[in-house]
């Protein structure tokens, strides 16, 4: 009985023993890579998902593990994990998402195969690293755009994201007067015109003359035509200042800001005649009595001295249709009926007209030979 159990512990001894001997060969050393961080983990693990759990490390059905999870281990193995992360383009504005191994963005746009964005500029480095949190890039693919400044246009390929990174872009800057359309936050477009005018404002101030203004008052005591200045007007002064606006170099425009005046003007009176020269009938006789003898004979000459226009007055000195000067006109007692020829009537001009002849006969006319 005490034999037996000295065999029983001496067995389980060497159970022990063997158990040591197997528990050190299952020992492992595996070389760990985590997105290029290699580190070595030694365990008993007996697959690569057991190395993975063993170090914490957690995977997703997009993160890349070589060799699979299920593959066992040996001692020595390599084990490589890569976190697959999102990456977000903005391309103008819009958003493109897909997820990557890369851990630069320069990989991730090599394996991601996108189209349409060459020549786009990218709002980080291409070399910018990609984190486990992912990464979010804005994009401008190039574009089309006519710029006029000035009055002079251009068209160019650009990928400015704004008009006023377009500007910017140009070396171009909006002063305070300048007209630009459309503004500065407006997002670039493919075939955008901008326009650009160069507007140059300025101010002046002048002195300039008001006019007076003229008042009329009538008199009976005065014959039709007859005017006399009872009180002379005068000008006056006023402070003008204009705004003169100039668009890209074209003629100024201007308008009136503000207007003052200075000295008032001073305003004419003027009295104006109403009176009527006498016309009665009958032969030719002095006073106011029509004669209207020879009659068509004046008429023709009429028609060669003013075309036979009886109240004309082309400032040449001579007045009505038989052109009379002013002192033949008083001289031959025209002053019954008005105070120049022009201004009396035909019967009136022929009934003076028939005085003169009496003392001279046609000689005074010009065009005495139409008679």
């Amino acid at each position: 009985m005490i034999w037996s159990r000295k065999l029983t512990a001496l067995a389980g001894a060497v159970v022990l023993a063997g158990g040591g001997i197997a528990a050190t060969s299952l020992d492992k050393t595996v070389t760990l890579s985590v997105d290029g961080q290699a580190s070595t983990s030694t365990s008993y693990a007996g697959t690569v998902g057991d190395v993975l759990r063993s170090n914490g490390i957690e995977v997703g059905p997009r993160d890349l593990v070589f060799p699979s999870v299920d593959s066992p281990v040996s001692d020595g193995s390599s084990v490589q994990v890569q976190y697959a992360r999102k990456v977000t383009l903005l391309v103008d504005g819009k958003p493109t998402e897909f997820y990557t191994t890369a851990t630069t963005l320069d990989g991730a746009l090599a394996t991601a195969e996108l189209r349409g964005l060459d020549g786009a500029a990218f709002s980080l480095s291409r070399s910018a690293g990609i984190g486990r949190e992912g990464l979010t890039v804005d994009v401008r693919t190039p574009k089309q755009v006519t710029l006029k400044v000035g009055g002079k246009a251009e068209r160019f390929t650009t990928t400015a994201a704004t008009v006023a990174d377009l500007l910017a872009e140009r070396n171009l800057t909006v002063g305070s007067t300048d007209r630009l359309k459309p503004g500065l936050a407006t997002v670039v477009s493919d075939d955008q015109k901008i326009v650009l005018d160069r507007v140059k404002v300025q101010t002046r101030t002048v002195t300039e003359k008001v006019k007076f203004s003229t008042a009329r008052s009538k008199s009976a005591s005065m014959y039709i035509g007859q005017t006399k200045v009872t009180k002379a007007g005068r000008n006056g002064k006023a402070s003008v200042t204009y705004e003169y606006t100039t668009v890209n170099g074209d003629d100024a425009t201007k308008k009136v800001l503000k207007r003052v005046v200075v000295v008032a003007p001073v305003s004419q009176k003027v009295t104006v005649g109403t009176k009527r020269a006498a016309s009665t009938g009958g032969g030719g006789g002095g006073g106011g009595r029509l004669n209207l003898a020879r009659a068509a004979m004046w008429d023709r000459i009429a028609k060669c001295e003013s075309g036979g226009r009886w109240n004309i007055n082309t400032g040449n000195g001579y007045y009505g249709g038989l052109q009379f000067a002013n002192a033949s006109w008083r001289a031959n007692g025209g002053a019954d009926f008005a105070p120049r020829a022009d201004l009396a009537s035909r019967a009136e001009q022929i009934t003076v007209a028939n005085r003169y002849y009496a003392k001279a006969g046609l000689q005074p006319w010009g065009c005495r030979h139409a008679a």
